[in-house]
């Protein structure tokens, strides 16, 4: 175990590593500079395991080739791979956290297809940018009798979800979205057990 430095790094080295940290969602001067200061007065063998922890994940994570899911090895996610699951459901989320969110809630028993991101013209995010195609790509090769629209309640959410809907139902496919019991401009991943669970219980059919 290494030993705990008397004296904080040189003025220049605490603000390069407060800088990258402020890179990290979330995360302010204040912040960054509070987690800076914690990760140099703490044993070595701390940071050291923190930085291998996140280079293996770094390095090993890959996507789900199926719905793009967090995965290791190229290979198909836990979900995917559960025989278990319902393969005539199908439901649409914006990010794995959301998907996590959802697992958390117990609410459902199908499968997933992760988008990575909304539509935002502003920001130059296209469905080309997203994992759309992949998703009707899907359909041509799967049977789903429902797919459920988990989009975040937000305007960029909403617009997203309002283009998937008219892409699926010239499929023939029944879409539902999750109840409003959602707030409007929250997040899933925020969301507590109870609401995510009613929210996908009492789902409602695209209009």
């Amino acid at each position: 175990m290494g030993q705990t430095p008397s004296t904080p790094p040189p003025p220049d080295l605490l603000a390069e590593l407060v800088e990258q940290l402020k890179r990290l969602p979330g995360i302010g001067e204040k912040g960054a500079l509070r987690l800076a200061l914690f990760l140099i007065r703490s044993p070595a063998e701390l940071s050291e395991s923190l930085a291998r922890a996140i280079a293996g994940a770094r390095r090993h994570t890959t996507l789900c080739p199926l719905c793009f899911n967090l995965s290791t090895g190229g290979e198909p996610c836990a979900i995917c791979a559960n025989p278990g699951r319902d393969p005539g459901l199908l439901c649409v989320v914006e990010t794995p956290a959301d998907l996590k969110a959802l697992e958390k809630s117990r609410s459902y028993s199908g499968r997933y297809h992760i988008l990575h991101g909304t539509l935002s013209p502003l920001d130059e995010i296209g469905p080309g940018e997203l994992k759309i195609s992949e998703l009707l790509a899907r359909l041509e090769k799967e049977t789903f009798r429902e797919i459920i629209l988990a989009l975040n309640p937000n305007v960029k959410g909403e617009a997203t979800a309002h283009y998937l809907a008219g892409k699926l139902r010239s499929c023939g496919i029944k879409v539902t979205r999750i109840a409003s019991g959602v707030p409007a401009g929250s997040e899933l991943e925020y969301l507590d057990r109870l609401t995510i669970e009613q929210a996908v219980k009492y789902r409602r059919e695209w209009e």
